[in-house]
C-alpha cells in the first residue's frame, strides 16, 4: 500500500549544499579566477568557503580592487587597508603576485609587502607603479630565492653590492625602469637559466652586453648606442627597434652580428636598425658569411632604399625562409630614385632563391618602381608561394592605385601558379582577391 502523498514529502531529504561539497581543487580554481574583491567576499558562501581566499597562491592587486568599493576614502588609504587585510590574514604558501598600481603616487606599506612576499616561495612577480613616481625598490626584494618570471613596470633597480642574481629566474620582463647599464649586464648573467628577455628601456644610452648561454627570445626597444649579443648561442626570436637617430658604432658588424645568431628562428628589425648593424662599410655583402639556415620568418622595415640591400642580403642569406613581411612606408618619405638605381642594387640580388616561402606581407605600397620591382623578385622566386597580402597606402584614390598595381602583378611571370595575392586597405576597409 502507497503511503499518503503528503507524507511521501515528508519522507524527503533536504538538498545537499553542493557549494560546500565541492572538492578543494575546484574552489581553489574558481577563487583564482575571480577578481580578489570578488573572491574575498565568497566568505558568505558556506562555512567550507570561509576564508579560502587567505590560501590562495595567486594574487593580483590592482586598481580594480578598490575602485570597486563604496568608500568615499582615497586610493591609498583603501590600498593601505587591502594591504593590511593580505598581510595579516593570507596564509599558506603564495606562488604568484602581480601588483598593479600605476594609477598611485603614494605607495603606503610596499615594502612590508615585498617584505612578506619574499618570506614566501614567489616564483611569478609582477610589479607596476606610476610613471611619475619610480619606486625604488628595497633590499628585501633582492631576496627571492624561487624567482622564475619577473615583470617590473617604473622600478628603480639599485641591488646590494651582496647581491649575485637570481638563480631560478626564466624569464625577465623590464619596462620603463632606472638601471644602469653594468647592473643589467650583472643581472642578466647572474640568471643563468634565463630563456626570455623584454628589454623596454629608455634612461641608458650607454654599450650593453647580453651574455645569456640559455636565451631563447629576445624583445628590445629603447635609446641605446650599442647592444653586443656575445653569448647568445640558443637564440631563436629577436626584435630590434627603430635605432636611426643614434650613433654609429664602429665597432659593430653586420655579417659578425649574425655570426653569433646561429639559431634564430624568429627575426623583426624596425625602421633603421641597419644603421645600428652596419658600420661605415662600403656596401651590403650579396649575403651573409654564415647562412642562417634556422631563420624561417623575417619582420623588416624599410627606411629608403639603401635599406633594401640590407633586407635582401638577410632575405638571400636564409634560404629555408617560409614567411616575409616588410614595412615599406619609408620609401615614400624619400624622394623618388631614378631607374637605373633601383636596377642596380635590384640587379645584384638577380639569383635570389626562396623554394621554401610560402607567405608574404607587404605593408604601405605606393605602387613605386622599387616596390614593384621587390614584388616580382618575391612572385618569380618563390615556387611555394601560397599567398602574397599587398596592404595599399591610405589614399584618396584607392581604385586608381589598386588597378595600376593589379595591371602591373599581371604581367609578372609567377613561380607559383596557385599564389593568391589579396590587394587590401584596412583603413578604407576594401580588400580585392586575384589569382
Amino acid at each position: 500500500m502507497m503511503p499518503p502523498e503528503s507524507k511521501k514529502h515528508g519522507c524527503q531529504s533536504l538538498p545537499s549544499d553542493r557549494l560546500s561539497n565541492l572538492p578543494e581543487n575546484v574552489i581553489n580554481a574558481i577563487l583564482m579566477r575571480l577578481p580578489l574583491l570578488e573572491a574575498m567576499g565568497t566568505n558568505i558562501l558556506s562555512r567550507k568557503w570561509r576564508y579560502k581566499w587567505c590560501k590562495l597562491p595567486q594574487l593580483t592587486i590592482d586598481y580594480a580592487l578598490w575602485d570597486a568599493t563604496n568608500e568615499f576614502l582615497s586610493p591609498s588609504i583603501k590600498f593601505t587597508k587591502i594591504m593590511y587585510h593580505i598581510l595579516t590574514l593570507h596564509s599558506g604558501p603564495l606562488t604568484k603576485f602581480t601588483l598593479s598600481i600605476s594609477e598611485l603616487t603614494k605607495y603606503p606599506k610596499i615594502g612590508s609587502l615585498i617584505y612578506f612576499l619574499s618570506r614566501n616561495d614567489i616564483q611569478d612577480l609582477v610589479l607596476e607603479f606610476s610613471e611619475w613616481n619610480r619606486y625604488r625598490l628595497p633590499p628585501s626584494f633582492f631576496t627571492f630565492s624561487q624567482l622564475r618570471h619577473l615583470t617590473l613596470r617604473n622600478c628603480v633597480v639599485c641591488p646590494p653590492p651582496a647581491f649575485e642574481g637570481f638563480d631560478m629566474l626564466n624569464s625577465l620582463n623590464l619596462r620603463d625602469v632606472t638601471i644602469s647599464s653594468k647592473l643589467l649586464e650583472s643581472l642578466i648573467s647572474y640568471s643563468p637559466l634565463l630563456e626570455k628577455l623584454v628589454l623596454k628601456i629608455s634612461d641608458t644610452s650607454d654599450d650593453i652586453q647580453i651574455n645569456a648561454p640559455n636565451l631563447r627570445s629576445f624583445d628590445f626597444t629603447g635609446c641605446i648606442k650599442y647592444i653586443s649579443l656575445s653569448n647568445v648561442p640558443l637564440l631563436s626570436k629577436l626584435s630590434l627597434p627603430y635605432q636611426g637617430y643614434l650613433e654609429v658604432p664602429e665597432k659593430c658588424d653586420f655579417d659578425k652580428f649574425f655570426q653569433l645568431l646561429p639559431a634564430l628562428e624568429h627575426l623583426s628589425l624596425e625602421y633603421g636598425t641597419d644603421q645600428f648593424l652596419v658600420t661605415g662599410a662600403t656596401e651590403v655583402p650579396r649575403r651573409l658569411s654564415s647562412p642562417l639556415n634556422h631563420l624561417k620568418r623575417v619582420k623588416i622595415s624599410l627606411g629608403g632604399l639603401a635599406d633594401v640591400p640590407f633586407a635582401l642580403c638577410l632575405i638571400r642569406s636564409s634560404p629555408y625562409l617560409q614567411d616575409i613581411k616588410i614595412k615599406a612606408y619609408g620609401l615614400g618619405c624619400e624622394p623618388v630614385p631614378a631607374t637605373s638605381e633601383v636596377d642596380e642594387v635590384l640587379a645584384r640580388f638577380s639569383d635570389v632563391t626562396l623554394n621554401h616561402l610560402r607567405t608574404v606581407q607587404l605593408k604601405g605600397v605606393e605602387g613605386r618602381k622599387i616596390e614593384m620591382e621587390l614584388i616580382k623578385l618575391l612572385l618569380t622566386k618563390s615556387p611555394m608561394l601560397v599567398r602574397m597580402l599587398i596592404d595599399i597606402s591610405a589614399s584618396y584614390d584607392y581604385d586608381k592605385l589598386r588597378d595600376k598595381i593589379q595591371a602591373e602583378i599581371t604581367t609578372i611571370q609567377r613561380a607559383s601558379h596557385n599564389a593568391e595575392i589579396v590587394l587590401f586597405d584596412d583603413f578604407l576597409c576594401y580588400r580585392h582577391t586575384m589569382q
